[in-house]
């Protein structure tokens, strides 16, 4: 009697279990950039990545020459800044040297504006030109793509247009190979992983749609190009507060993802077109704002245990002084602290909105000026390296006494922490901020941590794994 209950009960559920796997399948699989970079298409070049990479440089050595003045720039209650932010500086130097730019969008929308039909067809043809060169000279960041016009009744014909023109172009410049993410930061791995760097980026999406019909057009040109099904990804851009709660109360996101029949990839949140869309006046459009929060919280519940990337906005204070040195005129000693000054405080406002970004699980987001590079990434690596000794700690413990949940200190750790704290140094290696010795010290191995499993992990070393 109780096998023919449970067998009536198990073959429906089953079925459930079975399709909520389906339409959960986990989180993404491969790297996740910490930033994208957007730039108008009218100056993008296939050098940009080494522009922007001196310009950064430049920024960081004129006003912050060191840990030191970083650390007071960013902290200034803090008169002797102790050691870690030696190890943030050098490591904030080798990045702008090394890899300044990890993804860039080349945008046709509000970095672009409304030009004339002729002018958008040539930067269309131009910039996928640009991108051919660098795939051929190895100059491209490691993720690139290209931001079109909304799908609206208004944009989407212009949308359409410039994305076949680009896609076009590129595809038969370079014999319908796209960028891939070769010169990554954890090269292998990605490499491994076959990870594509191309993406589209639809703005303002409002219905599912919108979504459906930019799959279709991707569809159309990989069929003229012959590539394989679904090679040409895209993300959508939550900027819209239709896009977060729609008509009937409930979140459209999973609508949009499923719309996308495979090819979304990511979810960015527009801070100030949703702040606007919520009334907000211009004065408090900032990613601070409590109405972002709410917004972004709904993108992470909606979208929790899909393979989508999330992304937050940008700060749109710029870190550029008032006054520039001329030919043959220098900068007075006033104007050089005016310039310091202004910087300082547009970098500390980065850092907090990218330090809350970080400790609200946003682990990307946007910078529109090279001066804002150095932040992202000290913000970002003092985020990792000031917890790097107790998760270590934590991690360490947690699989010496074989993943049973242990009481270390005043923490409690169980099965799910020990995948959180997996994920802390997969991020960490990621953007540079963690180092493989670093992260080795954790007890696992390198392959071990870039398995992605904290359970994958268990199992291949027969840790708790059932019989």
């Amino acid at each position: 009697m109780t096998g023919e209950i449970i067998q009536s009960i198990r073959t429906p559920l089953t079925r459930a279990n079975l399709n909520f796997r389906k339409e959960n399948p986990g989180d993404p699989i491969g790297r996740q950039p910490i930033h994208t970079v957007y730039g108008g298409a009218q100056i993008f070049s296939s050098n940009v990545a080494q522009k922007m990479s001196s310009a950064a440089l430049m920024t960081l050595k004129t006003y912050a020459p060191s840990a030191k003045a970083l650390a007071l720039a960013l902290l200034p209650q803090e008169s002797t800044p102790g050691p870690l932010w030696d190890q943030v500086y050098e490591r904030v130097l080798d990045k702008l040297k090394r890899e300044a730019v990890e993804d860039f969008r080349i945008d046709f929308e509000d970095g672009y504006g409304i030009r004339p039909d002729e002018e958008e067809d040539a930067h269309a043809q131009s910039t996928a030109l640009e991108v051919a060169r660098g795939m051929a000279e190895n100059t491209l960041p490691p993720f690139i793509g290209i931001r079109i016009k909304p799908f609206n009744e208004d944009n989407v014909a212009r949308s359409i247009r410039t994305l076949d023109i680009f896609l076009s172009t590129l595809l038969s410049k370079t014999g319908g190979v796209l960028p891939v993410s070769s010169n990554a930061q954890n090269t292998s791995s990605n490499q491994a992983m076959g990870q594509n760097s191309f993406v589209v980026t639809l703005p303002k999406i409002t219905i599912a749609e919108q979504a459906q019909a930019l799959a279709s057009c991707l569809s159309q040109i990989e069929k003229k190009f012959g590539l394989e099904s679904k090679t040409l990804k895209f993300e959508l851009m939550v900027e819209t507060p239709q896009s977060v709660l729609d008509h009937s109360g409930t979140s459209p996101l999973r609508k949009f993802i499923e719309a996308g029949d495979g090819r979304c990839i990511g979810a960015h949140f527009g801070t100030y077109d949703y702040t606007a869309g919520c009334n907000v006046t211009a004065q408090y459009q900032t990613m601070a704002n409590p109405v972002c929060d709410f917004a972004k919280h709904v993108m992470q519940v909606s979208l929790a245990g899909t393979p989508i990337f999330l992304s937050d906005g940008a700060t749109h204070i710029m870190p550029v002084g008032p006054h520039r040195e001329s030919e043959g005129k220098r900068l007075t000693p006033r104007q050089q602290d005016e310039n310091q000054n202004v910087v300082h405080r547009a970098w500390r406002l980065s850092d907090q909105h990218i330090r809350h970004s970080l400790a609200t699980g946003f682990y990307q987001g946007w910078d529109l000026h090279p001066a804002q590079l150095p932040i992202r990434y000290a913000t970002t690596y003092i985020f990792f390296l000031e917890g790097l000794e107790e998760t270590t700690r934590r991690l360490r413990s947690f699989m010496e006494k074989a993943a049973k949940a242990t009481l270390l200190g005043d923490i409690f750790d169980d099965a799910a922490t020990g995948q959180g704290l997996l994920n802390f140094f997969l991020r960490g290696i990621s953007c540079g901020a963690i180092s493989e010795a670093e992260a080795k010290a954790t007890g696992l191995t390198l392959e071990e941590i870039q398995s992605r499993s904290f359970l994958k992990v268990l199992e291949a070393r027969k840790i708790g794994a059932k019989p």
